[in-house]
């Protein structure tokens, strides 16, 4: 699907090539992300990247009235319902893999969370108009199976396996499907709410990430230590995912959306 896209448009518009780059960026900081949740646990871990990412976001609107006039002048459907599907999205992600009982299970939470591709492409159908054709069935599967490949990594995950996990910790397995769905909504809103022509408040909506994730973290008992290794990696993070999220909100809105969400199906390749 991703393939006959790119041979049928033989450019690829700048708006959407925001969209492959916050893929990339994405696929960067996994393994920083692992790496800071083994040494500080995932919600200390997230808050700090985003409380990072959220003062960068800060720095740059306190010091351009224009910016702050542009997003004073969106709707409020779209502050209000895309800045809550954003959040949503955050906090499920990071309290379902939290909740995760071992490694097993954090790999079937990803499996869940890794059908916002296919989400975002299905109800571009519904609210963006998009039309389909019979290959979109036959490549959202084979592009799932991609994704459970490259996720699995060899694991034994196995659907008797997985009901068995789900039965077991229901909790984060709603959570994992309720972030695809979130995110999936967000990426299609984002475009038909916040117009084409706008800059967008993801420069809000970061700094609010991650005053929610600094409350859940108050509110939780996660144990961990801080090196200077933690705080070069916290500031990368912060700054990478930012970028990473300000790229994507320029391509739902100006750029492919259906190109776009099909190409981070490589999302877990690179990473």
């Amino acid at each position: 699907m991703v393939l006959s896209r790119l041979l049928l448009r033989p450019t690829i518009d700048r708006h959407s090539l925001c969209g492959v780059f916050a893929i990339l960026l994405w696929s960067t900081t996994v393994a920083l992300a692992r790496s800071l949740t083994e040494q500080v646990g995932s919600l200390t871990a997230a808050a700090s990247a985003f409380l990072t990412g959220g003062a960068f976001c800060l720095a740059y609107l306190c010091g351009s009235r224009n910016r702050m006039a542009q997003i004073g002048g969106l709707s409020r459907r779209y502050l209000v319902g895309c800045g809550a599907l954003f959040i949503l999205y955050m906090l499920s992600l990071y309290l379902a893999i939290g909740r995760a009982s071992d490694r097993h299970q954090a790999v079937e939470v990803g499996l869940i969370n890794y059908l916002w591709p296919s989400l975002t492409i299905l109800l571009s159908l519904f609210l963006l108009d998009k039309k389909a054709r019979f290959w979109l069935v036959p490549g959202t599967l084979v592009a799932v199976l991609g994704v459970f490949l490259a996720l699995a990594q060899g694991a034994s995950v196995s659907w008797a396996s997985f009901s068995t996990n789900v039965s077991s910790n229901p909790t984060a397995y709603s959570l994992g499907l309720v972030a695809a769905i979130s995110w999936g909504l967000y990426s299609n809103l984002t475009r038909r709410w916040g117009g084409a022509g706008s800059r967008g408040a993801v420069a809000l909506f970061i700094p609010a990430t991650g005053i929610a994730l600094l409350v859940l973290r108050m509110l939780s008992q996660e144990q961990g230590s801080w090196h200077p290794r933690t705080l070069v990696e916290v500031a990368f993070m912060g700054g990478a995912t930012t970028l990473a999220y300000l790229l994507w909100d320029v391509a739902m809105r100006k750029g492919d959306v259906v190109l776009v969400a099909a190409c981070s199906y490589f999302t877990p390749v690179f990473s």
